[in-house]
């Protein structure tokens, strides 16, 4: 006679613990979902777009702006200048200023060195359209490059977070725990329901394997 064995009793407080995960892994998922399909798609995009050359269609254009009078005394004086002048919504995501330095092809042994005059650059950057000004100090003129993004370069800019408020960060944080407890609860219920546990733990450790060895290559 082949003896069956008799499958171990399940506990209450196991049954407990898996109708917990199975709400809180559905609850994670759901919130996730949205954000979830805005990342996997420009997420594959961003992956093949390189080898398979894929566009991003974008419009540039480019113009010179005159300076008011009189004209902005700084950097920060000429970003605010630029937002208004612009109809900018929000302030530059970024203001730099470089400071006058020689240049290089300046003649050896000359009396009084050359300098390069000091140069502003003002950024305004949205998943949208991003905007960069140029002004080298001392000109009368400035710089202004724009860009223009189509849906799939905007859902691009998103997925990186480019010129994004902190707010939009944070939510992407949300997304990104999300995963991991999602990741948690899906292998805490596969340890939980299935006897061979152990066909589990191979699949878990040969596609950690598998993504070190990608990763360090």
């Amino acid at each position: 006679m082949i003896k069956v064995k008799k499958a171990k009793p399940v506990s209450a407080r196991q049954i407990k613990a898996v109708q917990w995960l199975r709400k809180t892994h559905g609850w994670i998922g759901l919130w996730g979902a949205t954000l979830g399909l805005l990342f996997g798609f420009s997420g594959i995009w961003l992956n093949h777009r390189d080898t398979l050359k894929l566009p991003m269609a974008q419009q540039r254009s480019s113009e010179q702006l005159q300076l008011p009078d009189p004209a902005p005394a700084d950097a920060q004086a000429l970003a605010l200048w630029l937002q208004s002048a612009l109809h900018q919504g929000s302030a530059a995501t970024q203001v730099r200023s470089e400071p006058a330095k020689a240049v290089a092809w300046a003649e050896a042994g000359a009396a009084k060195p050359q300098l390069q005059p000091e140069r502003w650059t003002v950024n305004f950057n949205g998943p949208r359209s991003s905007v960069q000004a140029e002004l080298w100090v001392g000109n009368q003129k400035v710089k202004v490059r724009s860009t223009e993004n189509g849906l799939i370069a905007t859902l691009t800019h998103l997925h990186k977070g480019t010129g994004m408020p902190i707010a939009w960060i944070l939510l992407v944080d949300t997304l990104a725990g999300s995963l991991i407890l999602l990741s948690l609860s899906g292998l805490s219920l596969w340890l939980l329901t299935h006897r061979r546990r152990w066909v589990g733990l191979v699949v878990l450790g040969s596609a950690l394997t598998l993504t070190l060895g990608l990763a360090l290559t």
